[in-house]
């Protein structure tokens, strides 16, 4: 009763000040009456739509915006709805917040809709289905950071064929990501990442053809990384991390030519890396953290100049590491630890110029650490050797406190003699210096043979000689 009364005085109100005031006084009624509406389903304070009549004008509501619909009129109409802690003086949600069906129905001109940590009651609130219609003007849907915002992500979102922002994320959404939202062509940036979704992603998201950004990390996803993806050549982030995707990636991420970031991690993917992918010229990031790919580190990353982050930590590698990453000059961050990974480490990626952190612990590395003091002192604790059986650090070289990398002494550290070998080094030397003394003996013993070969066939042919003289 309350509730319709003060609906009854805010349209009365709203009648009087249009038929009082100059132009731009208000908005039509059917407007006012679906904002106060969204707004006693939102706020905790119910006296807020009665002490603020008039939105867009006399009396502003924080995080509602409004503007003339530029054919002449001079109404003002509701273009944008923001609602979370960030907007003040607005009260903050009640606990029983949710959103009415028809709270879009008649707010033909909205454009933005925002909600941040609005929705906080465990399974309360849901997007109804009826929430979303064909002749909706919205651009940007924002529903971030609502704990109690679930269940499935309705297909009637793919209604809204104006949209060019959808962000879901840190919701509890579950259920599968709808195909159709493969149909809104002009949506350039999908968050789906912090929910409990599920299932594979749909081969449709290639009908996304303006899409630049893709997060649908932190979510349950399982299968295969959809072929369709390469098909948007627009995108510039792709993030996929913490899901359970599993197979192999596709050779078609090869063609994203305008990628910047490629995150990967987390998930269960297999194999070898397709040589394809070193057409993704512009990639800065390369992340496949704690993948079973139990395979080399792949050869095209010579190709992909642009690399600043490497990310390889837990993904099984084997075989050395490749000279190469020493000319990846743009590389800020090298992480290849937790790995099976074998031999020298390269001097050359000491002389990186931006490198600030490489990790290489926990691997099979042997020989002596041969990088510069100047290099191991600039990324101090950033610099992770640990856990690396045969490798050794020259004790001369780095006895500063300020150097610690946790590797034992190389035998030759403790006399000062031969300081530029490894212990490895040292007992090849010593053991080719063996062989040689072997070796130059049974020369000496061969010629001494063959002397006393010729000696004695000299002395028959002089015997002969002197025979036939006498």
């Amino acid at each position: 009763m309350a509730t319709a009364k003060l609906l009854f005085l805010l349209v009365a109100h709203l009648t009087f000040s249009l038929s009082t005031t100059p132009s731009l006084a208000g908005m039509p009624g059917d407007e006012l009456r679906a904002v106060v509406n969204l707004v006693e389903a939102l706020l905790a304070d119910p006296s807020w739509a009665e002490l603020h009549p008039q939105p867009c004008t006399d009396t502003p509501w924080p995080g509602i915006q409004c503007e003339t619909a530029g054919t002449g009129e001079d109404d003002l109409h509701v273009t944008g709805i923001h609602i979370g802690p960030d907007v003040t003086p607005s009260p903050p949600c009640k606990a029983t917040a949710f959103l009415p069906p028809d709270a879009l129905t008649h707010l033909p001109f909205i454009k933005t809709l925002s909600f941040f940590g609005c929705f906080l009651s465990p399974n309360f609130a849901s997007l109804p289905p009826s929430l979303f219609s064909s002749s909706s003007s919205l651009e940007q849907l924002v529903l971030n950071s609502n704990d109690g915002l679930g269940g499935e992500i309705p297909r009637s979102i793919s209604n809204l064929k104006s949209l060019r922002v959808l962000s879901l994320s840190q919701n509890a959404f579950h259920g599968g990501i709808p195909r159709e939202l493969g149909d809104l062509s002009k949506l350039q940036q999908l968050d789906l990442s912090y929910n409990s979704l599920r299932g594979e992603i749909p081969e449709e998201m290639g009908g996304l053809a303006s899409l630049g950004i893709i997060d649908l990390s932190s979510n349950e996803l399982q299968g295969n990384l959809p072929a369709s993806i390469g098909k948007l050549h627009a995108l510039q982030k792709i993030d996929l991390s913490f899901n359970s995707l599993s197979g192999r990636v596709p050779p078609e991420l090869g063609e994203l030519e305008n990628l910047v970031l490629l995150d990967l991690s987390h998930n269960k993917l297999t194999g070898l890396l397709p040589e394809e992918l070193s057409g993704m010229k512009q990639v800065q990031y390369f992340l496949m953290e704690d993948n079973p790919l139990n395979t080399k580190i792949p050869f095209f990353l010579a190709n992909l100049k642009n690399l600043a982050v490497i990310g390889f930590s837990g993904c099984g590698l084997f075989g050395p590491i490749p000279p190469f990453l020493g000319l990846l000059v743009s590389l800020t961050a090298l992480s290849l630890d937790r790995n099976m990974l074998n031999g020298s480490m390269p001097e050359s990626l000491g002389f990186l110029p931006k490198l600030g952190q490489l990790n290489l612990s926990q691997n099979q590395l042997t020989g002596e650490i041969t990088f510069s003091e100047e290099f191991v002192r600039r990324l101090g604790s950033r610099l992770d050797v640990r856990d690396n059986r045969g490798l050794c650090a020259n004790g001369y070289k780095y006895q500063e406190a300020s150097f610690n990398l946790e590797a034992p002494p190389c035998s030759s550290s403790s006399n000062g003699n031969n300081s530029g070998n490894s212990t490895w080094e040292l007992i090849m030397e010593s053991r080719e210096t063996e062989m040689f003394d072997s070796t130059l003996l049974w020369i000496l013993v061969e010629e001494l043979v063959w002397r006393l070969v010729l000696v004695s066939l000299l002395g028959r042919v002089m015997y002969g000689f002197r025979r036939c003289r006498a």
